[in-house]
């Protein structure tokens, strides 16, 4: 039988109801005075009612443009959806289709950025706040005990060996377990998780979050295999040989760049990456209970304005020091997140803004005494489209200091690609790989995160870790790397960036 419409001619069909305009839900964090001096977590977590609230503002919009800003492309109206009517499980079962960090990413990941920036509801108000949703719903999971798994194919009798346990790492060793796969990933420390747990402090990134993603992975099949370096304890050549069919390198760029000014040898001046691995894994943070070697000295001056700048600051300021944060643009130039540069000023850190190191004075023993600065103004646009700064003539001071912390950015540690045969590299010292695939110049071996890209965000390494593991999965199969479809739409959108181009 035929469905009857009862519809007049001309009658308009019903609208869905308007959704009322909601703030954006506030998120609970601990006073500034308070967490200054602990290690605890700043942000607290909505509780079920907030994300409920929150939740309700989704416009749920039928082609969602938020979910093209998210590089590992969770169904992100789904998971908000469930939240939204009450089925919190539901949700981190829908996140952890696509994700094994549900709980790091909605801490760590620059939503504003990615997500949020293309969310259709911020074009007249504030968008959803969906990294927060996303953290809710992995919270939620811990404390209600339950485990989320998707389906893991059969045993494919292939085994691929992941170098390096941070998100690009251990994203790609979980996608290909679940595919079917044997997967051994060697980690160079002493605990998993890279980046995460060496270079973010405990108080945006609770070590036990990391270690339960990790063991997530874990209980999907994957090895982890800990104190392994390879480049020493064995070779990319060596694991080819010694029984992985595939190999995926996503070692990361943790070998610390430094400003070579004078001055920068002396006792207590650190690059940003060993003051926060002394801090992290050493557990200075739990002083006196571990007697950490790390000096961090009455008055500390931290060197840049990203991230790790931030996290060194605010982690210099909790064990005991007044801190000068030195930055040689202004605060709207800082490429650090919005929200980690207000809770900075927040707990007292004092920034020294358009200025600029030109030298580190030490005593009579070899230890910092003073830095010397100058001040700077900000002239034409960079090739990174910010103002570059140039120098005030005139302008130089010095300001007394015991520690200098250096963060002006990382690079490759050559350690792995110096004992690799046929592997191509960059200028930088960068693994070289198909924008597309991540296949590199050696047969078999694929490459992703910050050891292709240079420092970037989780999230993209998290990206980087899915493209590989999806490349790795149709090479074992014998398939081409990209389907044919695939091609052509490159082709097209290659075409199409030409035309732009030329245009402009």
């Amino acid at each position: 039988m035929h469905e009857v419409n009862n519809d007049k001619p001309g009658d308009k069909p019903e609208k869905k109801p308007k959704r009322p305009k909601l703030p954006r839900t506030g998120m609970p964090e601990q006073p500034a005075k308070v967490r200054a001096t602990n290690f605890k977590e700043v942000t607290l977590g909505y509780n079920e009612d907030m994300a409920r609230l929150e939740a309700s503002r989704c416009l749920q919009c039928k082609r969602p443009k938020c979910v093209d800003g998210c590089p590992v492309g969770i169904d992100i109206p789904a998971f908000i959806k469930a939240i939204e009517i009450g089925e919190p499980a539901a949700a981190i079962a829908k996140l952890k289709e696509t994700t094994s960090f549900p709980a790091v990413c909605g801490r760590v990941c620059p939503q504003e950025e990615q997500c949020e920036l293309l969310c259709v509801l911020g074009k007249k108000q504030e968008p959803v706040a969906i990294g927060r949703l996303e953290r809710f719903a992995a919270d939620w999971e811990l404390k209600n005990g339950t485990s989320s798994k998707p389906a893991i194919a059969a045993k494919t009798g292939k085994h691929v060996g992941v170098v390096g346990s941070g998100p690009a790492g251990v994203t790609c060793a979980g996608e290909l377990a679940k595919m079917g796969h044997d997967v051994t990933i060697y980690e160079a420390l002493h605990k998993p998780g890279g980046v995460l747990v060496y270079g973010i402090p405990e108080f945006r990134l609770p070590k036990a979050i990391v270690q339960r993603e990790c063991d997530y992975v874990e209980s999907l099949g994957v090895e982890i295999k800990l104190d392994y370096v390879i480049g020493r304890t064995m070779t990319v050549d060596q694991m080819m040989e010694n029984g992985h069919d595939a190999v995926f390198l996503a070692n990361g760029a943790g070998l610390p760049s430094f400003m070579n000014i004078p001055g920068e040898n002396l006792n207590g001046v650190y690059s940003a990456n060993e003051f926060l691995t002394r801090s992290n894994l050493m557990k200075a943070y739990r002083f006196p209970e571990y007697d950490t070697p790390i000096k961090v000295g009455k008055k500390v001056a931290v060197i840049g304005g990203g991230n790790v700048a931030m996290d060194s600051a605010r982690t210099a300021l909790r064990l005991g020091a007044e801190v000068h944060l030195i930055y040689r643009r202004s605060r709207e130039e800082m490429p650090a997140r919005a929200e980690e540069v207000h809770h900075a000023e927040e707990e007292g850190i004092i920034f020294n803004l358009l200025t600029n190191p030109t030298q580190i004075i030490g005593d009579n023993e070899g230890w910092v005494e003073e830095i010397e600065v100058v001040d700077m103004e900000l002239g034409e646009p960079d090739a990174s489209g910010r103002r570059r700064p140039v120098t005030v003539d005139g302008s130089e001071r010095r300001i007394p200091v015991d520690v200098v912390i250096v963060s002006v950015g990382t690079k490759a540690n050559p350690l792995l690609t110096k004992s690799t045969s046929g592997l191509d590299l960059n200028k930088w010292g960068n693994i070289v790989a198909d924008d597309n695939t991540l296949a590199t110049s050696k047969e078999g071996v694929f490459a992703g995160g910050d050891i292709v890209t240079g420092a970037a965000t989780v999230i993209l390494a998290m990206g980087a870790g899915k493209t590989g593991a999806r490349s790795i999965d149709r090479y074992l199969n014998g398939q081409p790397l990209l389907t044919d479809e695939e091609q052509e739409a490159i082709s097209a959108a290659q075409e199409k960036a030409a035309e732009k181009a030329a245009a402009k």
